[in-house]
């Protein structure tokens, strides 16, 4: 290269970079509340299921708490990214946090578990919103050679979420209300509001294009009925019932529907042509395995922890302090490895096996298995996790171009949190099938059936009331269940370390590039 347009380029970084730093620090603290605000609750109300399917009676109805909301999320990703794309992040951000405010409250003050369910999944469809905005934004105002840096930060947050979500949901349910798990997202919302109404500046415009309305709700109708069919098959209907294959056919026409659709649509929603570039499709399945394995496995861990381990929900909470520490400082680590050097391909791959280590190590849990024990598989399990999600985020934002920032943002978050309800959804089935078997040997058909189901009171009080043979057989039934959950989520974390060996380390690009500027750069090259 001339030494001419070596010193321009340098220049070019030098001054964009310092130029927005401030600007980026004066909305960093909102935008990570309000990240905080959609990853808190999808932690928060983990330690609580035991108090809420006991007091609406129904343990099978306990992985929808959890899954509602993450295919709520799943759902809105694309849409949130592509309004952000054509009209502008800042009003649409705005908007789904006050969406997300409104959702919460109504959560909170739910009737039943149908009424439950339902708000939390609205919930999950606000927090999308605010997923995929704080990332869009971030790459909006940075370079992506910069981008490491901060995104280690945001990762830092969501590391935070998932220990103050369960400190603060175990200490909500022991001493107040499981419904203030809920009720706590106003104050915090409301703050995040008013600094992103005041500090937050970004370029406003508006195209003419419309958003692909028919291709957003193809892809909702499809991904709703595979996350319906892996919850409902084998547990609630046969899996070569009519319910179980109307939706498999269901999801099959939606999604070659939408695939249709796509590729005629001026501004698709998830556009097809992105799947193109190597590194956009392998951080997209990484994500998807990653979203799976961990939000599948880890959802169920506060049963476990207060059950056979015997802690309460705010202990349970502190259990996990292990698994958060590693992923919050492998995350923040991560971030300053790749702004200083520039390199990221050896970050995902180590993440991916530190991830099959930790599920291995939890794979062996059992009645005896000893909370320090448990620690160590969450630390090395938090590890990977550190180093998998910003850094997939980061390669797929810096496979696109800038004008598809949100689309990308949103396509990551999606195959994340898509993964995320397969896994809640199957590994939810597992542990029921595994529990239900084991019952039903140790106790008999219509005892299993009792546990298992109508009898979704499994605290500390109702188990310390049993009798010893029943409890005991209700804990191994569960203890088993875990195994077996973290037994399956080790091929997909290993299957995350093998895609990651074929991602291309391309260099990160050292400015981001208004609309149009992209030409100057090449013609200067050239």
């Amino acid at each position: 290269m001339p030494p001419a347009l070596t010193w321009e380029l340098v220049l070019s970084d030098t001054q964009t970079v310092p130029k927005r730093r401030p600007e980026v620090m004066a909305v960093l603290p909102a935008l990570m509340l309000a990240m905080l605000l959609a990853m808190l609750d999808n932690m928060i109300v983990s330690p609580a299921l035991p108090r809420i399917v006991g007091e609406f009676n129904g343990l099978e109805h306990l992985s929808w708490v959890v899954t509602a909301y993450i295919l709520g999320t799943t759902v809105s990703t694309p849409i949130w990214g592509k309004l952000g794309d054509l009209y502008g992040r800042k009003n649409i951000f705005l908007t789904s946090i006050v969406a997300f405010l409104i959702f919460s409250a109504l959560t909170g003050a739910a009737q039943s578990m149908n009424q439950l369910i339902a708000f939390r999944a609205l919930q999950g469809v606000a927090a999308g919103g605010l997923l995929v905005g704080a990332f869009a934004i971030i790459g909006d105002l940075v370079p992506p050679r910069e981008r490491g840096r901060y995104q280690g930060l945001m990762g830092g947050v969501m590391a935070v979420a998932m220990i103050a979500g369960p400190l603060a949901g175990g200490y909500i349910t022991d001493h107040l209300s499981w419904r203030w798990a809920f009720y706590i997202n106003l104050p915090l919302g409301a703050v995040a509001l008013a600094l992103l109404t005041t500090r937050l500046h970004l370029p406003k415009y508006r195209t003419e294009h419309r958003i692909d309305w028919v291709g957003a709700v193809l892809l909702s109708i499809g991904i709703t009925s595979l996350v319906l069919m892996a919850t409902w098959g084998g547990t609630q209907y046969r899996w070569a019932s009519v319910q179980v294959i109307g939706l498999a056919v269901l999801a099959l026409a939606s999604i070659a529907g939408f695939a249709a659709v796509e590729r005629r649509a001026a501004e698709p929603i998830l556009s097809l042509g992105l799947f193109a570039n190597r590194n956009f499709s392998l951080t997209a399945w990484i994500g998807f395995l990653v979203g799976f394995a961990m939000f599948g496995a880890i959802a169920f861990l506060p049963l476990y922890q207060q059950t056979v381990q015997g802690a309460s929900a705010t202990n349970s909470g502190l259990l996990l302090l292990p698994m958060m520490a590693g992923l919050l400082v492998t995350s923040i680590i991560g971030g300053q490895v790749i702004t200083r050097t520039g390199r990221y391909k050896a970050l995902p791959i180590i993440g991916g096996v530190m991830m099959t280590l930790g599920m291995f190590l939890l794979s062996r849990v059992d009645v005896h298995t000893t909370k320090t024990e448990t620690a160590v598989g969450m630390v090395v399990l938090g590890v990977g996790m550190g180093l998998l999600m910003q850094t997939t985020m980061l390669i797929s934002q810096n496979s696109v171009e800038q004008r598809d920032l949100g689309v990308a943002s949103s396509t990551a978050t999606f195959f994340r949190s898509i993964g995320g309800s397969f896994g809640v959804a199957i590994f939810g089935a597992i542990f029921t099938s595994r529990l239900t078997a084991d019952l039903t040997t140790s106790l008999g058909a219509d005892r299993a059936a009792q546990l298992s189901t109508a009898g979704g009171r499994i605290e500390g009080d109702a188990l310390k009331a049993m009798p010893a043979p029943i409890r005991d057989a209700l804990l191994q039934g569960i203890s088993s269940g875990m195994s077996s959950i973290f037994a399956w989520a080790i091929i997909f974390a290993a299957a995350v370390a093998v895609l990651a060996l074929f991602i291309e380390e391309v260099p990160l690009r050292g400015s981001v590039e208004p609309e149009g500027e992209s030409s100057t750069v090449v013609a200067a090259a050239k």
